[in-house]
């Protein structure tokens, strides 16, 4: 028997085919790791086959020729391969292969992964096939299937909107693919007041934006053109805050003289004069909430109150006794900020003493309902979320937290800005740097929130669980700007003090374009404030240095038809006003909405060419 055994083996071994050497280098490296573990009587057979049919690394002498060589010789020959050496290697490739070709899961390795988590995967398998119009036409439920976040091409607007026309139903998100916003650029930069511009809003339409300014004046500007439209004057200190209410007829400034003024829209006439502050103007709220005719306005101070104005649609006449509480648990304490939420139910307030306000609007009268201390430092950013009842709020501590109203209290999620993404390394600076909040801001669908925080990095969160997700890297200074996309959940705007504006797609952790706010001369411009437009399609920044920034999609060639400096030939004239701080020019004696049509000058007040006039 033994015989015919020794016989069978030769015979195999004699018509062997002798195998790669890489082939015979994994059968004794999987012989070797067998034989540490618990099947030691598998590898005993193994190395006993392994010898009989001559599959182990064979040995070269000096002349060439190959010697068979035994497990053990194996063994003692290579000293340097560790039982667990096959396992070491298996650990190894896959994040070595991660950095070259992405899988779809990432930090996820198996050996058995198949398509873009296999080990065998190669860049074409991850490339991502084109999105026909037929595919985003096929109906999932009702409606056109969510676009994976990891495509890398998505659809383009010819497809989407051939599916739409199969269908009649698309989403906003499909329907605008991410790659779109890389066409934005800017139209314009025009130079209108001669300080720092702190505000800017749209009006409800798109059409028109506000800019408000340290030189005390509102300017109005057309969003397409760029020409400027209305110069609105009466404050006497820097414009702190800008609201235009939900029915677009009225836009209401608050300013460091302590004084609210509201001017109506189409006529560019005073509406109201509201004294009912005995600080700057922090923040200013047109309240979304609907009583018949009867509207609210809300206005915090650096006094410590918080005024709500009621004013009436119908007349457009404003009360001028605000009902008022006085937040002054001791000196000194300023009231910083107030969000309200979605309906108009609750206003929240940051301020210095840092505590959290929550106002109610149910009742006959607003009245406080609750007050939550759980920060260590002021609150400075608050913001109700976009379609539930949760909002965040953002403090100096070096936290932000969203609350939800359950079980009759509100509680909170904590998100720590000192937290770290798995592998992220701590730097020196940042060991002794104390983080803080610097604006916060919800994403369209408010499944993430975005912070950011004074080492000059934005973070993103899923809001539900308070995860960190990304760390959006590209700021060199602080960022005070953060504005979401008015349908884009994807989308976020970003601006700080270093002249940077970012757009990033906050899904993927991705910055999809970038500007620079670089004057000619004068080196770069703080960026101050940003706003998108309702639209979508524009968007607009004001700067240190008195610019108005427009940006957008298509041509600008009507903006080339307008002068880089635009200024009214009245607007820095003095006033006189009235017991009641209405004001009048001083030269005409007329309320400025009923003087002439001025005519536009630049910065040092040389009037322009006729063909810029109006």
């Amino acid at each position: 028997m033994a015989e015919s055994s020794s016989v069978s083996g030769s015979a195999f071994s004699a018509g062997s085919v002798s195998l790669p050497l890489i082939e015979s280098e994994l059968y004794f490296l999987i012989a070797r790791f067998l034989t540490t573990g618990p099947c030691r009587r598998a590898a005993e057979a193994l190395v006993q086959e392994l010898e009989q049919h001559q599959l182990l690394p064979k040995r070269l002498d000096w002349k060439g020729k190959e010697h068979c060589r035994s497990y053990e010789d194996l063994v003692l020959s290579n000293k340097h391969v560790a039982p667990d050496h096959l396992l070491q290697i298996c650990k190894r490739i896959g994040p070595i292969l991660d950095k070259e070709i992405p899988p779809s899961i990432p930090r996820v390795n198996s050996l058995l992964g198949a398509g873009k988590q296999s080990l065998l995967r190669t860049a074409k398998d991850s490339r991502n096939a084109v999105w026909k119009s037929s595919f985003i036409a096929a109906l999932h439920r009702g409606r056109p299937p969510e676009i994976p976040i990891n495509c890398v091409q998505q659809p383009n607007l010819v497809e989407v909107n051939y599916a739409k026309q199969l269908t009649g139903w698309t989403r906003s998100s499909s329907s605008f693919p991410g790659n779109m916003y890389q066409h934005i650029k800017m139209h314009r930069r025009i130079l209108g007041h001669l300080s720092a511009v702190y505000c800017v809003a749209f009006d409800r339409t798109g059409h028109r934006i506000f800019t408000g300014s340290d030189d005390c004046l509102v300017k109005i500007w057309s969003t397409h053109n760029g020409r400027l439209f209305a110069t609105l004057r009466g404050h006497s200190a820097e414009i702190s805050d800008m609201a235009v209410n939900y029915e677009n007829t009225m836009i209401a400034a608050g300013s460091c003289d302590k004084v609210i003024r509201v001017w109506c829209l189409r006529t560019c006439a005073p509406v109201a004069v509201l004294q009912g502050h005995t600080g700057s103007i922090t923040s200013l709220q047109f309240s979304p909430l609907v009583k018949d005719s009867m509207r609210y306005m809300a206005s915090t101070g650096a006094d410590g109150t918080i005024c709500f104005w009621q004013w009436d649609t119908s007349s457009m006449k404003f009360n001028n006794r605000p009902l008022k509480f006085t937040e002054k648990p001791r000196p000194g304490v300023q009231m910083l900020c107030s969000s309200f939420s979605i309906g108009g139910m609750f206003l929240a307030t940051g301020s210095t003493d840092h505590v959290i306000r929550m106002y109610y609007f149910g009742s006959e009268t607003p009245e406080k309902i609750a007050e939550l201390e759980s920060h260590a430092d002021k609150v400075d950013s608050i913001q109700f979320s976009n379609t539930d009842d949760r909002f965040i709020s953002g403090s100096r501590d070096g936290t932000a937290r969203i609350w939800r109203f359950q079980q009759a209290e509100w509680k909170s999620i904590l998100l720590d800005m000192s937290d770290k993404l798995p592998g992220d390394l701590c730097s020196e600076e940042e060991r002794f740097m104390k983080p803080k909040v610097t604006m916060i801001a919800w994403s369209q669908n408010d499944k993430l929130v975005v912070t950011a925080v004074n080492n000059h990095l934005l973070k993103v969160w899923n809001s539900y669980t308070g995860q960190l997700l990304h760390d959006l890297t590209g700021h060199t200074d602080e960022v005070f700007v953060l504005e979401p996309h008015p349908f884009d959940s994807k989308i976020m705007l970003s601006a700080g003090h270093d002249g940077n504006i970012f757009i990033w797609d906050i899904t993927k952790g991705i910055q999809m374009k970038h500007f620079f706010n670089m004057i000619e001369g004068q080196g770069h411009g703080a960026v101050f404030d940003c706003k998108f437009s309702s639209d979508g399609q524009h968007f607009a920044c004001t700067d240190s240095h008195g610019h108005l920034l427009i940006f957008g999609f298509g041509c600008s060639k009507p903006y080339e038809k307008i002068p880089d400096q635009m200024f009214f030939h009245t607007d820095y004239r003095p006033l006189i006003r009235d017991s009641n701080n209405y004001v009048l020019d001083e030269q005409t004696q007329q309320a400025p909405h009923l003087m002439p049509s001025p005519f536009l000058v630049d910065v040092d007040g040389n009037p322009h060419p006729t063909k810029y006039q109006r």
